[in-house]
């Protein structure tokens, strides 16, 4: 049986989303893979696609509605990957049930801002140069280790070499438990 990968966009949904594609070579022989946009799930349309006005929509509203359509979605227990906003919202599901079994989340800024952690194994990836990224004071508190890549910022998730990071470590997971089984 194959394990179950349902990956989150990051805010611009598959508008800008060409990276995916990468995540999707290296992890779809492996992982039975749910992908879902974001601004769908959020049902976020706009005239103006601009970052300011696409992170207002899901501030105002965009993440909670996103969070109830994911936990209507999702009953299956799954391994989460998401990138931006979409880790906030699998972070916010999780605690309100999703069946989560981990989360892999990369520059998840708005992390910061939670005081409860899921009960599941969760990693967090961050470039260095990423100014809203949580801190160490924040990782400590609640309990999960923050990984930070020298010399990226916030968008590092597009970078072939980050891309081929977290493909390995999801991977690296599925090879060790077909190993223990």
């Amino acid at each position: 049986m194959a394990n179950r990968l349902v990956i989150l966009s990051d805010m611009w949904g598959s508008k800008k989303g060409l990276w995916i594609t990468s995540y999707l070579g290296y992890l779809q022989q492996y992982y039975d893979i749910t992908f879902y946009d974001c601004q769908h799930l959020a049902n976020i349309s706009l005239e103006v696609n601009s970052p300011e006005n696409i992170h207002k929509e899901f501030i105002d509203g965009g993440v909670e509605t996103a969070v109830a359509h994911l936990l209507k979605k999702e009953t299956e227990p799954s391994h989460y990957l998401a990138f931006g906003i979409g880790g906030n919202i699998a972070w916010k599901a999780a605690l309100k049930g999703l069946p989560l079994k981990s989360l892999y989340s990369v520059s998840s800024n708005r992390l910061r801002l939670e005081s409860e952690r899921p009960k599941a194994n969760v990693q967090l990836l961050y470039g260095q140069n990423d100014e809203f990224r949580p801190s160490e004071t924040w990782s400590d508190q609640i309990g999960v280790d923050v990984e930070v890549v020298k010399g990226f910022g916030h968008e590092l998730y597009t970078d072939e070499k980050i891309i081929s990071k977290v493909c390995l470590d999801l991977l690296a997971k599925v090879m060790q438990k077909q190993h223990v089984a």
